[in-house]
């Protein structure tokens, strides 16, 4: 099915299902949730007692005696005692294929780690593989780059050939944007003296010019093209277990921000087997690196949307290629200073004890499009009906990307795209409004708004006062009148939605984290706790082009919905970093229950 007729389906679709549920409002429903705080995220954030679900659909919202007329002898009542029912959560941009095979590989589990620890970690993983051979990789993931201690401290080949060990070993940055090699590693990936750096990466060398293993953005790849790809079985546990970690968050339906192939194959056997839980929307990689061209790398999405997008959305969750991603830059964490800035990143000209903070010759690289390009690709993209997911980290990224978008926003088929520009973590406050008046959406990971070894010191210090005031705009842009969306990013960070939703309001770290990250990071305001929850639901539903089916309880929309242990609303606001799921619902259909709901 084209995209066209999936749009003109849709309306038909939406408008028939809406029909059909006036024509039998009085017919008993499946299900009736009643004595609850039914937040239904509607034009009015309204709030109901009950709520009826019939064929997967949401029949009837409103109160008891409502609920009750709708009540027959088949039907299955669920008393909420006063628990809140809310839409179920959103994912505006996650890597689940990434996350679910991490759960399966030698982790660091994001923690701050001195350097002994580090290799006392992965040193555990060797031993306890010890029938591999001397040429398998070991793979190790959710490493925080950022937090190693003491601050600053850097790794090399020679962290990683103190281990015991023949074998090559690769360390993945959770953030994604880094890897750390040993030194088999630097020689079966080739990298020598001469090696030039590739477009858009940088292999980090020490003071005489040797690789020290640390590969930057796409420089990684000279290395992670030689892991032995996931087989079949791998594929489908690390899909598995991505939906499983999903159905206890409460999270209903999400979009998968970089995929491929193999992923979807994973997920389309899942879907044969009656096992997909959530609804999967996937966006494709556009990437001009390789050679090629605009046209030829939208042909190539759209080859892949036809081999696996399911067509119109039903009761039953299903897979839609929808979405193209593409990076305009990497992070300006450091050590990475891959993020694209208007302003250089501060260098220390002084000593440890004296600093002086100064402007360094380096803004970042090259954002990885050139305007032409980038405004070529939108405008291909927008013929094909498929929406841009673009990956903005720097605001001189932000600002070009926004530059292109205002020109498309000028063509025929470029005043319906709705494009999404994630992360943002720095904009220039010139350009808040913009997002308004373009109709862009930031998809914002709100967990990042806090006082972290990735915020706190090394940033503000590279950033300086005036930049570092600015980071992680989330209410500034909301209050520019933006439409936040939110997206976990997993498995950048652990996948736990309600901390992030926590920190979304009040900018603070948890209470465990450490005293040098107490109280809240910079002085901009959190986003109020009702347009936090719009933000994983009826926003997120927006960039996927679903908010006429999914994102808010009201009648005729798909039963998705989620049951917590408490108010999200009445509750400190710390505490709902401490919100448990009770019961996810997808299509009507219970995919998850905790032991807590009866």
């Amino acid at each position: 099915m084209t995209s066209r007729a999936y749009f003109a389906g849709l309306a038909l679709l939406t408008m028939a299902s809406a029909h059909g549920a006036a024509l039998s409002a009085e017919t008993p429903a499946d299900t009736v949730y009643r004595n609850g705080y039914v937040y239904t995220v509607d034009a009015n954030d309204s709030v109901r007692q009950a709520l009826a679900v019939r064929a997967g659909r949401i029949v009837y919202v409103g109160d008891n005696a409502g609920a009750r007329a709708r009540t027959g002898k088949a039907t299955k009542v669920i008393d909420l005692k006063g628990r809140m029912l809310m839409p179920g959560l959103i994912d505006g941009h996650m890597h689940p294929q990434s996350g679910g095979s991490r759960l399966l590989n030698c982790s660091l589990n994001y923690e701050a780690l001195t350097v002994p620890q580090f290799q006392s970690r992965i040193q555990a993983c060797l031993d306890k593989d010890k029938k591999s051979s001397p040429d398998r990789w070991l793979v190790v993931v959710n490493w925080f780059q950022q937090g190693m201690l003491p601050d600053g401290v850097q790794t090399s080949a020679a962290t990683l050939d103190a281990l015991k060990t023949d074998r090559p070993v690769i360390v993945r940055s959770s953030f994604g944007h880094s890897v750390q090699l040993n030194s088999k590693g630097i020689k079966l990936a080739g990298i020598t003296r001469d090696t030039k750096d590739p477009a858009g990466g940088k292999i980090t060398r020490d003071a005489g010019g040797d690789a020290t293993g640390l590969l930057e953005d796409a420089a990684q790849d000279m290395a992670m093209n030689l892991l032995p790809p996931l087989t079949v079985a791998e594929n489908l546990a690390a899909s598995s277990a991505a939906l499983a970690a999903m159905r206890k968050q409460g999270i209903t339906s999400f979009l998968d921000a970089y995929t491929d192939p193999e992923t979807m194959t994973a997920f389309t056997d899942l879907h044969k087997q009656g096992k997909l839980t959530a609804r999967a929307h996937f966006a494709v990689l556009i990437d001009l690196d390789k050679g090629a061209t605009p046209q030829s790398a939208v042909a190539e999405l759209l080859k892949q949307q036809k081999q696996f997008d399911q067509g119109p959305t039903t009761v039953a969750p299903s897979m839609q290629v929808r979405h193209a991603k593409l990076f305009m830059d990497g992070v300006i964490s450091a050590p990475a200073f891959t993020g694209a800035m208007l302003e250089p990143y501060l260098v220390n000209k002084g000593t440890a004890e004296k600093p002086d903070w100064q402007p360094g010759p380096s803004a970042g690289p090259a954002s990885y499009f050139t305007q032409d390009a980038l405004k070529t690709t939108l405008t291909e993209l927008a013929n094909a009906r498929i929406d841009p997911h673009i990956h903005v980290d720097g605001d001189r990224a932000v600002r070009e990307t926004l530059d292109a978008i205002e020109y498309l926003r000028s063509t025929p088929a470029g005043k319906d795209v709705r494009p999404a520009l994630a992360h943002d973590e720095i904009v220039a406050p010139a350009d808040y409004p913009r997002f308004a008046r373009l109709d862009v959406t930031p998809v914002l990971s709100f967990q990042w708004a806090k006082p972290a070894p990735d915020t706190v010191g090394a940033l503000r210090d590279y950033m300086g006062p005036a930049r570092y005031a600015t980071v992680e705009p989330q209410a500034v842009l909301l209050n520019a009148g933006a439409r936040i969306a939110y997206g976990s990013d997993w498995p950048v960070d652990p996948l736990d939605e309600w901390f992030a939703l926590k920190v979304g309001v009040t900018r603070t770290a948890a209470p465990d984290a450490g005293k040098e990250y107490a109280g809240r990071l910079g002085a901009q305001p959190g986003m109020p706790r009702a347009a936090v929850l719009r933000a994983i639901t009826m926003n997120a539903a927006y960039t996927l082009r679903q908010e006429a089916l999914t994102g808010s309880l009201e009648v005729g929309k798909l039963a998705d919905m989620i049951v917590l242990d408490r108010n999200f609303f009445t509750i400190p606001e710390e505490d709902i970093a401490n919100i448990k799921v009770l019961q996810t619902v997808v299509g009507g259909k219970i995919v998850y229950q905790a032991g807590g709901m009866r």
